[in-house]
């Protein structure tokens, strides 16, 4: 799933895959901010982490658990 996170004061948007599924990584979001913790601990699937200020965070979009199309159509 694709996860695209707007920070404020920050030009561009943080933008990374997860294996998590949509219930899972709204349930870690909205759990930090519900508890107001300071940061909140991101990781994608390629085993980098994310750190991200609870308090900056503007929207989480994410893509669902599509997959991808290839090729064109006629």
């Amino acid at each position: 799933m694709e996860v695209r996170i707007g920070i404020k004061h920050a030009p561009r948007e943080l933008s990374f895959e997860t294996d998590l599924t949509k219930d899972d990584f709204e349930r870690i979001i909205e759990e930090a901010v519900a508890k107001e913790a300071a940061i909140v601990k991101l990781h994608d699937s390629k085993s980098r982490s994310y750190l991200v200020a609870t308090e900056n965070i503007l929207y989480v979009e994410l893509s669902g658990d599509q997959a991808r199309r290839v090729g064109f159509i006629a």
